[in-house]
């Protein structure tokens, strides 16, 4: 008869989650034994940049990741790494180990007592097997909700003492299955969203994330030019969807119901795309939407649309929905947009510390075109944006729900779904510290990142949203004295300190130019956001 373990890997074989992204406990070890040839295994010292480097591995790749957390305490320690996780979507299958079923009772040691509870709201789906036969089910059920729109991270917790027992001949009736989406939008729900736009004055395009997540962009593109609309990006954006030279580019949204309200107003008709509707952040109030204007959202997930404040929805796949409605749109006689002038060149900073937009700047012009950005340093965003140019799908990541820790892991994750485009980080001295720890999986792995370190000594957006409240006097804002070229080379990366243009110029080559991955320090001013 077949084991367990053995039929839950001939699963994980068959739906192509060969690489197990793990910080492994006594709980997991039974899980681990006998650990295929074929599959490779990713070692993170820490449960956030496990979820970190899972989660990255999954945005670049599109494809689900198995991660294997160690228990109650694991998990918790990867729960704020999920939270970026949830919000972008990542199909993400997380097994955790759970005690003996005759030692849970008794709240022994590493037993989860409340398994499934633990890291909700953030999963699609949380479970744990009633028994040994329904664990390699349950392992199958996980995979396919964790793909099926919209897409997202699940859980299950797995008895370390369930790995050994048999189950049936039925059992091999799991790894072959598919599961499929299958949904198309209706011509009735395509002609009507059709004439909304040929009705509007003054369309107004907003994309998201999930627009790149599904390689639509082209489809983005192809729609902005027929209708000669404006583009923004959504909120806090988390991908790139839309190339940020493009004529019809305007900029990303402010995360403020008021802002976004402002800088929206004088459109007609909003059409938003592959977003929620929307992502603040600001307590900024106000009306949700301009006078005279209407919104129409497409999305793959209902729970986006159905809390959304304002506008209507349409739910289903975001590439089918944009193939479908190109045909019936005839092309605008409305005059293109005049494309954003490019900024000027940045001086440099001062002595001892180079301006966040001429490093910027430095990046553009020396980076191959297809390089993708890991980003993670919130008080530059804008910036970056308007600075360095992403012309390719799959060139940009940034924490979804905005969680420090996401950058230096998340690269990692990236470059390994990625091997033959370059990555680069970059990251805020604040954020960095908190999964400082994937450096080491960097070296271990030979993963040939290029981490660059904004160090300006102080949580910048923090130090910006202490003049928005009055709070300018709050302990805790400024990170001094530390050195990451220390911190990288205790963790075996090779780094450099670049307090100049030049030097921070003669170091990007030397890591383009490397096998194995490289961290710049870079002391930098300080920007608002």
């Amino acid at each position: 008869m077949p084991s367990v373990h053995s039929v839950s890997y001939s699963i994980l074989r068959q739906q192509g989650l060969d690489i197990v992204f793990g910080n492994p406990g006594s709980n997991e070890l039974p899980f681990l034994k006998d650990f295929p040839e074929d599959f490779r295994y990713v070692l993170g010292l820490h449960e956030g940049v496990v979820v970190g480097m899972a989660d990255g591995y999954a945005l670049a790749s599109g494809k689900s990741v198995l991660v294997n957390l160690h228990a109650a305490a694991g998990t918790g320690n990867a729960m704020g790494a999920l939270t970026n996780a949830w919000y972008s979507h990542s199909p993400l299958v997380i097994t955790a180990g759970q005690q003996a079923r005759s030692m849970i009772g008794v709240e022994s040691m590493l037993a989860n007592v409340d398994a499934p509870s633990l890291p909700r709201p953030l999963v699609k789906w949380s479970y744990e097997p009633s028994c040994p036969e329904d664990v390699p089910r349950a392992l199958s059920q996980a995979i396919h909700m964790a793909s099926l729109p919209a897409r997202g991270p699940v859980y299950l917790s797995i008895p370390h003492d369930d790995w050994q027992c048999e189950v049936g001949d039925e059992a091999s009736l799991l790894p072959p299955r598919d599961v499929h989406h299958a949904g198309a939008p209706s011509d009735t729900q395509i002609d009507a969203l059709a004439e909304h736009l040929d009705q509007a004055d003054n369309p107004v395009l907003v994309l998201g994330p999930e627009v790149d997540a599904e390689r639509a962009n082209a489809l983005a593109i192809e729609l902005a030019e027929r209708l000669c609309m404006e583009v923004w990006i959504a909120p806090s954006a988390s991908r790139c969807p839309f190339p940020n030279r493009h004529a019809c580019f305007r900029g990303v949204l402010p995360a403020a119901i008021s802002g976004i309200s402002e800088q929206l107003a004088g459109h007609d008709l909003i059409l938003v795309i592959g977003a929620p509707v929307f992502r603040y952040h600001q307590y900024a109030p106000g009306r949700y939407l301009p006078d005279g204007a209407h919104l129409i959202h497409v999305t793959s997930d209902a729970q986006e649309a159905a809390r959304a404040p304002m506008g209507n929805a349409l739910v289903g796949d975001i590439r089918a929905v944009l193939e479908a409605l190109l045909p019936k749109l005839a092309q605008s006689d409305r005059t293109m947009p005049d494309p954003l002038p490019i900024p000027s060149p940045a001086n440099s900073g001062e002595i001892g510390r180079l301006s966040p937009e001429s490093v910027f700047d430095v990046l553009n012009d020396r980076v191959p075109d297809d390089v993708i950005y890991v980003k993670e340093s919130t008080s530059t965003v804008t910036a970056f944006w308007q600075r360095v140019e992403m012309r390719h799908p799959g060139s940009y990541f940034f924490p979804a729900a905005g969680g420090l820790g996401f950058g230096l892991p998340a690269a990692v994750g990236v470059q390994l779904a990625s091997p033959d485009r370059r990555v680069i980080a970059v990251i805020g001295d604040g954020s960095a510290n908190y999964a400082i720890s994937a450096l080491w999986s960097a070296a271990r792995y030979n993963v040939p990142v290029i981490f660059i370190i904004l160090k300006n000594e102080t949580y910048g957006a923090l130090r910006w949203f202490s003049k928005m409240l009055d709070a300018e006097s709050a302990p805790g804002i400024d990170v001094p004295g530390l050195d990451f070229c220390a911190l990288a080379r205790g963790y075996g990366v090779e780094a450099t300190h670049a307090e100049t243009r030049q030097k921070f110029e003669e170091a990007l080559a030397q890591a383009l130019d490397a096998s194995c991955p490289m961290l710049i320090e870079v002391p930098t001013t300080t920007i608002e956001p």
